[in-house]
């Protein structure tokens, strides 16, 4: 009996061992889940990131220079929550802008027309390839939704892709030979005219820019544009889709800035040869006037214009002057 009785408080004594055993390991386990605090702890919270917001440059000569006036302003949607800052040009970039776009001139036009298409073939292939950012800076310039910012965009690419197109038809269009009575030919050929300011539409920052460069470009000329003063997100970052385009250096400046400092200079300019006035609003007599003391070309703005709308060949044949030169035959 005394040995049943010894085994039998044994057996107690090691089973509230165990039980005590257990007890602490799960009060261990509950102890580290809960930080020995009873409470749970919370993720750092996550750091505030400020917004990066770029100052844009000028697109001149194939560079992107600051403004020579060290100037910026700053750009904001069509609701005016802020976006960037773009230079702010001064007259002297404006005059830096003529000088570059001259030198570029000769070579662009001695290329061949076939030449020139391919060109502009591959800039629409590289506005093509900045969809994205094209379509929300349209949204954000226009105050469009992304479906309508998209088709501008779209019609923005089509529009290189058309005057890619009629490099080399133009010739074929606006000249010719013409009937003689004599031993000789006569023949007509349209060249580029030289060195062409453009203003930009305010009210189309991207397919309105692209309506009034293209046709300039395409037909051999070299362009200095002012962008839209208010929205020129558009076109600076065109004029980065044109600097990694086999566009030459040159061929095309883009200032942006006040149009009611920039473009008088340009107008008065005696070596620009033509002026598209697209953009030049209210002072469009004035300017014209200021033009016409250096005898330039001169298209003036279309009142209510639909930049949507194929513009066959009125934006090309204005910048054009036609050569003509007989030929003796027979000799």
């Amino acid at each position: 009996m005394s040995e049943q009785k010894s085994e039998q408080k044994s057996e107690q004594k090691s089973e509230q061992k165990s039980e005590q055993k257990s007890e602490q390991k799960s009060g261990q386990k509950s102890g580290q889940k809960s930080g020995h605090g009873g409470s749970t702890p919370q993720p750092p919270p996550a750091p505030v990131r400020l917004a990066v917001r770029k100052t844009y440059k000028l697109y001149v000569g194939g560079a992107f220079p600051r403004s020579e006036s060290g100037r910026s302003y700053p750009v904001t949607t069509a609701d005016g929550a802020p976006l960037a800052n773009a230079a702010l040009a001064s007259r002297k970039d404006a005059r830096d802008a003529v000088v570059a776009a001259r030198r570029a001139f000769g070579p662009w036009a001695a290329r061949s027309a076939y030449n020139r298409g391919q060109i502009l073939y591959r800039v629409a292939e590289m506005i093509e390839g900045r969809r994205g950012q094209f379509v929300r800076e349209t949204a954000d310039a226009q105050g469009l939704d992304r479906a309508a910012a998209e088709d501008v965009v779209a019609a923005a690419v089509d529009r290189w892709v058309y005057y890619a197109g009629w490099t080399d038809k133009i010739a074929q269009v606006v000249g010719g030979a013409n009937a003689v009575s004599g031993p000789y030919d006569n023949h007509s050929v349209p060249e580029p005219t030289g060195v062409v300011a453009v203003l930009a539409p305010a009210g189309s920052p991207l397919l309105g820019l692209v309506s009034v460069l293209a046709p300039v470009v395409a037909s051999g000329n070299t362009a200095v544009v002012v962008a839209a003063e208010h929205a020129p997100l558009p076109a600076v970052t065109l004029a980065e889709a044109l600097a990694t385009s086999d566009l030459p250096g040159g061929v095309v400046n883009i200032l942006s800035g006040r149009l009611s400092e920039l473009a008088p200079p340009l107008a008065s300019h005696a070596d620009v040869n033509a002026l598209d006035l697209a953009g030049a609003g209210e002072s469009a007599t004035e300017l014209e006037r200021a033009a016409a003391a250096t005898l330039k070309r001169v298209l003036r703005p279309q009142p209510s214009p639909d930049w949507a709308a194929l513009p066959g060949l009125a934006r090309v044949t204005p910048f054009l002057e036609t050569k003509t030169y007989w030929h003796p035959v027979g000799t």
